[in-house]
């Protein structure tokens, strides 16, 4: 079995992005990629010289550029299993049979958006509703309304109002919609000020369709009544991807991401360090590729110390 440097589970930008910084110090690093990614083909934003750019096309390019080092390894799989063995060494085993070994990992797993049982929202997801407003939305800012699902994590007064004035900057007007809620949509209501194109709505929604122009969607409410929305916004609960984790008996955050330790990201188990969503709850790929970078540069950096028998930085 060959021992790797460093083994990266998650071919994602948080992934690649710590291989990328791992490479220039040249040490022998596997990328494990299940193929499976968060934002899938989907448009990215905010990323300088990628604006508007598929995020396939990013991965494509990420792992081209592997091309001119020699201590990359690519392999296409899902990590059953991980565990941290008597040597030191992190072993990992593949759905597919296969097991390798490394002295560092960096867990960039990322995580699972789950979904709201709202007839007709996953056939919404990204096409008509979306979770962020930076990262989709200025390409529909000319509609004339837009709607906030009030579910969730954004079922309060300070975060609805948060989105709802984002989705102004990208609407004409935007409606709060609280689903049945009937006191939440009387406090949004009570604090939206000096905000006349702010409306609130808290008639329980039956399902929505996905209209057939650009991202509208149509909301059916339970009294039988529609209405087109130029777009929704909503950011849906989230879990960490997998069960690595908790098989490394990794800490967690209140917010059920994996607690992280700066400047390097190491998690509470010593050697384990984590990049990207599984390690932040302010999901972009531009934090991906941050949180990849200082990976990058903390796992080379202690395995470099304990090469020696020296001190390290941390």
């Amino acid at each position: 079995m060959t021992t790797f440097d460093i083994l990266i589970i998650g071919g994602g930008p948080a992934g690649l992005s710590t291989a990328s910084s791992i490479v220039r110090q040249s040490h022998p690093t596997l990328i494990i990629d299940s193929g499976k990614y968060r934002n899938n083909d989907s448009y990215m934003h905010t990323v300088p010289t990628w604006d508007h750019a598929k995020a396939s096309d990013f991965r494509t390019a990420a792992r081209k550029d592997f091309d001119r080092y020699n201590t990359v390894q690519i392999e296409d799989g899902e990590v059953s299993t991980v565990n941290k063995t008597e040597t030191g060494l992190f072993q990992i085993s593949c759905t597919n049979g296969k097991v390798f070994e490394a002295h560092k990992l960096v867990l960039a797993t990322g995580v699972v958006d789950i979904l709201p049982k709202i007839e007709g929202y996953a056939e919404c997801w990204a096409t008509g509703i979306f979770h962020c407003l930076y990262c989709h939305g200025w390409e529909e800012r000319d509609v004339s309304s837009s709607g906030v699902l009030a579910e969730g994590e954004i079922a309060n007064v300070v975060v609805s109002l948060h989105v709802a004035r984002q989705a102004l900057r990208l609407s004409k007007e935007t409606t709060i919609y609280t689903l049945g809620n009937e006191q939440l949509a009387i406090d949004i209501a009570a604090a939206t000020t000096s905000a006349p194109a702010m409306k609130v709505d808290s008639r329980p929604i039956k399902k929505l369709i996905k209209g057939s122009d650009r991202a509208e969607v149509i909301i059916h409410f339970e009294d039988g009544t529609t209405k087109v929305e130029g777009y929704l916004v909503h950011k849906p609960k989230t879990v960490l991807k997998g069960n690595l984790a908790q098989q490394l008996g990794l800490e967690l955050t209140p917010q059920n991401t994996i607690k992280v330790n700066p400047p390097f990201n190491q998690t509470s188990v010593k050697g384990v360090f984590t990049a990207g969503d599984a390690a932040n709850p302010m999901q972009t790929v531009t934090q991906a590729i941050f949180s990849g970078t200082v990976c990058g540069g903390g796992a080379p950096l202690q395995l470099q110390a304990e090469t020696y028998g020296q001190k390290g930085l941390f």
